[in-house]
């Protein structure tokens, strides 16, 4: 999940206690439930989040093999091929990539000249950039948003904001006109994962505003904290190419002849972070839990004698981690009607039970808890497979937008986000490995979830958004969405 951070202590934890509904007695697994296996669970996920898969980056060879994967158990379990190339749903989008010593910066300062060394920079912009001897100055965030000209001309030296896409929010905001931007990243928090970005050629190239550096190297930086320096820059333009992203898509199809034209989705983000700094991020939490989850559900779901009534759709989405990129796209190109989808339930990071604020076993939260009837189901489908189910006091709404669900909430249909740790000690580390899961507690989580799906297949009723004044957006967009032609 993009930007989790373990920012609630005990106390938060125990004010919480209050939202908690009661942990109910688990019962006998029924023919659905048993076909869900923890053994099966790390099979998968000790290969997908492998070293061979080099932590999944977007784009690369190891998350080409992820979605091949992911196909292959598809079609194991004899879900329908849905995309427009078998289970593929293929973006043709551009990559941009420019090396590391394709960015030139010098920092003159009291006296000194500072080179930033090679890889102590990146930049996500087009155009060529050659820049002689400038003065640089130093703002805060939101001085720099607030002026009105004192940084015109010059270079514009900011640290980067705790937010997705900060420097393009950076740049579409200022009311100065630099020449430069320097945005201090020292931990790489915003600079790309596999030594390029990428470029959806269905949005306009923004011309407008300063071309924003990523700086990384540390003691550069504190120097034009210090003020009194002057910056030149030399960033040579990247080499563009073609690159396929890959939705993956099999649908399980309904037995009720009218009920099987409306589809459940099942979803989470196969995509990691890639290779950063010779370490490999192997993802098996995030989101290597999700995914795999995703799989042995599909599978248990097949296996069935009785097909459920409304036909279930299962995505593995792309790019998550640059942006929600799998999950937007697929809104804006649906394989299914967006008015005939009835529910999107999204899975993120359910293997780790050693959440930031204490354990998290026997136990599965969700985004947007109260925002739809989704959650009365999950918290049937719980009480029959020994699952607190709950709502976090804080996180359940903060990261309702933070995650694959809210391309499809913003388009009206009822979707979240399902976890069972909202934060962990390894999130978007080198350590998030398969090897830390707890499988028997991921199994039981799919259990429920399994059950939650069959039910909501079944019922006739759809699932809708309530009146809570969270939710008063996406009921609208609902209404938008069901009274379109």
């Amino acid at each position: 999940m993009r930007h989790l951070v373990p920012v609630l202590g005990l106390s938060l934890a125990l004010a919480g206690c209050a939202t908690q509904l009661d942990a109910p007695r688990a019962s006998a697994p029924d023919a659905l439930t048993s076909h869900i296996s923890a053994d099966s669970l790390r099979g998968h996920l000790s290969f997908l989040s492998s070293d061979l898969l080099e932590g999944r980056g977007t784009p690369s060879r190891g998350v080409d093999l992820a979605a091949e994967y992911i196909a292959a158990q598809f079609r194991r379990a004899g879900l329908e091929a849905a995309g427009d190339d078998g289970y593929y749903q293929t973006a043709h989008w551009q990559y941009a990539k420019r090396g590391e010593k394709d960015i030139t910066l010098t920092v003159k300062a009291g006296g000194k000249t500072i080179e930033v060394p090679v890889g102590g920079a990146s930049a996500n912009f087009v155009d060529p950039v050659t820049l002689g001897n400038t003065p640089a100055v130093f703002m805060p965030w939101q001085a720099a948003l607030d002026d009105k000209g004192a940084a015109d001309g010059k270079v514009l030296v900011v640290p980067a904001a705790a937010i997705p896409g900060a420097a393009g929010v950076l740049k579409s905001k200022l009311q100065s006109k630099p020449a430069l931007v320097l945005m201090i990243d020292r931990e790489r928090r915003h600079g790309r994962t596999q030594g390029g970005w990428l470029i959806d050629p269905s949005q306009p190239v923004a011309k407008d505003g300063p071309p924003v550096v990523l700086l990384h190297a540390a003691d550069v930086a504190a120097t034009l904290e210090r003020g009194g320096a002057s910056v030149a820059a030399k960033v040579v333009a990247p080499a563009v190419s073609p690159v396929k992203l890959r939705n993956v898509i099999g649908v399980l199809r309904g037995s009720d002849p009218q009920l099987k034209n409306t589809y459940v989705m099942l979803s989470a983000h196969y995509d990691h972070l890639g290779i950063r700094d010779g370490e490999i991020y192997n993802g098996a939490n995030d989101d290597g839990s999700g995914t795999v989850s995703m799989i042995e559900i599909a599978a248990a779901m097949a296996a069935q004698k009785e097909r459920p009534r409304r036909s279930i759709v299962f995505v593995a989405l792309f790019g998550e981690e640059l942006g929600l990129l799998g999950s937007r796209y697929y809104a804006k190109h649906p394989v299914f009607p967006l008015k005939d989808t009835v529910m999107n339930l999204n899975l993120e990071q359910l293997g780790r039970t050693d959440d930031s604020e204490g354990p998290q076993v026997s136990s599965a939260t969700m985004t947007g808890f109260d925002y739809s009837t989704v959650g009365t189901t999950l918290q049937r489908a719980a009480g029959r497979t020994g699952i607190r189910f709950w709502k976090h006091p804080t996180n359940s709404d903060r990261y309702f937008a933070r995650s694959d669900n809210q391309a499809l909430a913003d388009a009206g249909v009822p979707a979240h986000t399902l976890a069972v740790a909202f934060g962990f000690p390894d999130y978007h580390g080198k350590d998030d490995t398969w090897d830390k899961i707890d499988y028997d507690n991921m199994a039981r989580v799919n259990r429920m979830i399994a059950l939650a799906l069959q039910d909501i297949a079944n019922d006739a009723a759809k699932p809708a958004w309530t009146d809570v004044p969270n939710a008063a957006k996406y009921r609208e967009a609902a209404r938008a969405l069901h009274a379109a032609p």
